[in-house]
């Protein structure tokens, strides 16, 4: 036999092994025997993958043959499967949890000037934020846990210290010192925590307001946003602990904190001290920040549709029964959530079970909300800068509208303007864009990107608006 010859017969006989697999694969595939189910792993925050998986059975069912390779085994011996290697992940970011981000800093801004204490039940913005950074931090904790600690702190510290280099002067020109607390060297050891805000910042409780001009606890109502900071900061430092947690007894390690706030704010503890204020704002938001974890592990993949949507109603309705049976302050506006931890508690988990359940995967922005891509990219570029200086726009505010109740024109014919709260909210926009402007550079040199004094993104040139 010639060699064209002995070639174009091993051609053949592959040939016919080629057809005689694909006959068995076929026969196996309808048999049932050895059929396949789809079982997802673990996603992350942007995208999901699909990885269909062969159950195991018995021996001597028939099964999907994979074609031997030049260095297989013999035809009789089983051929053992590939390791799976996922896909590598696409990159971009999930618009979804960007709009949950950008939708939750409004709520705060909007709560902060009107006080409506109804909305904190229509969307619980502290909740969801602290959801959205576990879902980040789990996301993270894929690199060793020590270097994920340390770009965390790099991006957290730099915004509050600018901040701080700010406030802090501008309360001692306003009386405060060493000597207004009545501890002068304790007064120096607390300015520590304007460092690493392991507790609270202190600040002054009461000032002059620089001559009347503005109210004598605007420094208190400025520092307002700094409790954040502080919680985001142990939920950080814990989060290695917690989400081995969450991977070896998930549903325990959810409703622990909980019970940990049931137990707090029975009556039973007393809560007074910057111990006790930690502990009760970590107790009262560590589910959201555990469920932000879970998601990312993907635990909600790993349970049947109907059961978040059948159990997160009833936590809802608890948590609201639980507000109702607290005392109230103020009568005529009513309870408040944010004044109950435990209430507080109990409807931002539920809430998050609900947002996080639906949980969409958008790449891209729906063709509806396109529009919005630009004040949501914004928003998240500069979420924590908005976040510190919002309060301080808020409360400057006041000065700038208090004139205008002198003015002839604006008393006599503006009137309903003045007396409108939507119109510290409409002066405090420009301010808020204003400190985004001057201070908000510092998160870029904090994530060691190029600064940009509006990071608002531009269209590409020659693309219209559709």
């Amino acid at each position: 036999m010639t060699t064209a010859e002995s070639g174009r017969a091993g051609l053949e006989a592959d040939g016919d092994t080629t057809m005689a697999l694909r006959a068995v694969n076929s026969f196996a595939a309808q048999s049932g025997g050895a059929s396949r189910h789809d079982e997802r792993v673990p996603g992350h925050l942007y995208g999901r993958v699909s990885v269909p998986v062969q159950p195991s059975g018995p021996v001597d069912e028939p099964g999907p043959v994979d074609l031997p390779g030049p260095t297989s085994t013999s035809a009789s011996e089983p051929v053992p499967a590939p390791a799976f290697q996922a896909p590598p992940r696409k990159p971009g970011r999930d618009r979804y949890l960007d709009l949950l981000r950008a939708l939750a800093l409004v709520r705060v801004v909007i709560y902060h000037n009107f006080s409506w204490t109804w909305l904190p039940l229509i969307f619980p913005s502290m909740g969801v934020m602290f959801a959205l950074a576990g879902s980040l931090m789990a996301r993270s904790l894929s690199r060793p846990a020590l270097s994920v600690l340390r770009s965390r702190l790099r991006r957290l510290l730099p915004p509050m210290w600018m901040f701080g280099v700010v406030v802090l002067p501008l309360m001692m020109l306003d009386g405060w010192g060493p000597n207004s607390s009545g501890h002068p060297v304790w007064w120096w050891i607390h300015l520590a925590f304007w460092v690493l805000p392991v507790s609270t910042p202190p600040f002054a409780s009461h000032l002059a307001g620089f001559g009347g001009h503005v109210p004598d606890t605007w420094a208190q109502q400025i520092v307002v946003p700094l409790w954040y900071l502080r919680a985001y900061l142990w939920f950080m430092l814990l989060s290695p602990l917690m989400l081995k947690a969450v991977r070896r007894l998930p549903w325990v390690t959810l409703l622990l904190p909980l019970a940990l706030s049931a137990f707090l704010n029975s009556g039973l503890v007393d809560q007074s001290g910057r111990v006790m204020e930690t502990i009760t704002d970590f107790t009262t938001f560590a589910a959201c920040w555990l469920l932000g974890m879970a998601h990312h592990e993907g635990l909600f993949r790993r349970i049947p549709q109907y059961v978040v949507p059948s159990v997160a109603p009833l936590v809802l309705a608890f948590g609201y029964w639980w507000l109702q049976q607290a005392p109230v302050d103020q009568p005529r506006i009513g309870p408040d959530l944010e004044a109950v931890p435990l209430a507080q508690a109990i409807w931002s988990f539920g809430s998050v079970l609900l947002l996080l359940h639906l949980s969409p995967s958008w790449e891209k922005w729906p063709p509806r909300l396109e529009r919005f891509n630009g004040v949501v990219t914004l928003l998240n570029s500069r979420a924590v800068s908005l976040y510190l200086w919002h309060c301080l726009a808020l409360v400057l505010t006041e000065p700038l509208i208090a004139p205008l109740w002198n003015n002839d024109f604006f008393y006599t014919h503006l009137h309903w303007l003045l007396t409108s709260q939507w119109f510290p909210l409409l002066v405090a926009i420009p301010l808020i864009v204003l400190a985004l402007v001057l201070f908000g550079w510092v998160e870029d040199v904090a994530a060691k990107r190029r600064p940009r004094l509006f990071p608002y993104p531009r269209r590409p040139r020659g693309q219209r608006r559709k």
